[in-house]
């Protein structure tokens, strides 16, 4: 039961789709067995992750690379194939951080600005998520154990945002609904470098 439970408690900040069984005995409904490894690398409400949590090392961690770019410096683009996004420093250079991104189906690319900013948001499923997860809750304050980690960015009038997430373990990985998720750590790094109004591309392709 404990693996049950911890099955059920794992609900992405742009989370999984699930079907709904009944679980007798409980509230909530009960993932079928073999969805259940897969729920366990999502985001879990409750769980209590600080923002002094960062990617200190391995290929996700934060650092300065060099990076070919006609973007102004403070342009910030997101590879979701390659997994990074990056921060344009302007001489060929930029600041790289790990992300989790969307899994497949939940992809997209465009052109958008920062619209608002927020420390340790609220968690408000949108819609879209709602209809595909009904059990999700319908409003979760921010703090340590939010999904939504310790900062978040939105993304134009879009419903995805970069965020924080109290699971830095699934940075590296497509299981979201279409966000761009950091470790805490590096999520409130980014915060502090990009104003509401920085430009945000975008792109989908594996490489440069």
């Amino acid at each position: 039961m404990s693996t049950i439970r911890t099955a059920l408690r794992s609900l992405l900040a742009c989370g999984l789709t699930v079907p709904l069984l009944a679980l007798p005995g409980a509230a909530q409904p009960r993932p079928p067995a073999a969805l259940q490894e897969t729920m366990d690398i999502g985001d879990e409400p409750g769980r209590v992750s600080t923002e002094e949590v960062s990617i200190s090392e391995g290929p996700y961690a934060r650092q300065m690379v060099l990076f070919r770019s006609n973007e102004a410096p403070g342009t910030v683009v997101i590879h979701s194939g390659e997994r990074f996004l990056y921060v344009v420093q302007g001489n060929g250079r930029a600041l790289r951080y790990g992300i989790g991104v969307g899994r497949e189906g939940f992809t997209w690319s465009g052109q958008v600005q920062v619209s608002r900013k927020a420390e340790w948001p609220d968690w408000r499923p949108p819609p879209e998520m709602l209809q595909r997860q009904p059990y999700l809750p319908r409003f979760m304050a921010g703090g340590p154990g939010n999904p939504m980690g310790a900062r978040a960015l939105y993304l134009g009038s879009t419903v995805f945002r970069v965020h924080g997430t109290n699971q830095p373990e699934t940075i590296g990985q497509a299981i979201s609904s279409g966000c761009f998720r950091l470790a805490n750590g590096d999520i409130v790094d980014l915060y502090d470098r990009v104003p509401v109004g920085t430009k945000v591309i975008i792109r989908h392709k594996a490489t440069l």
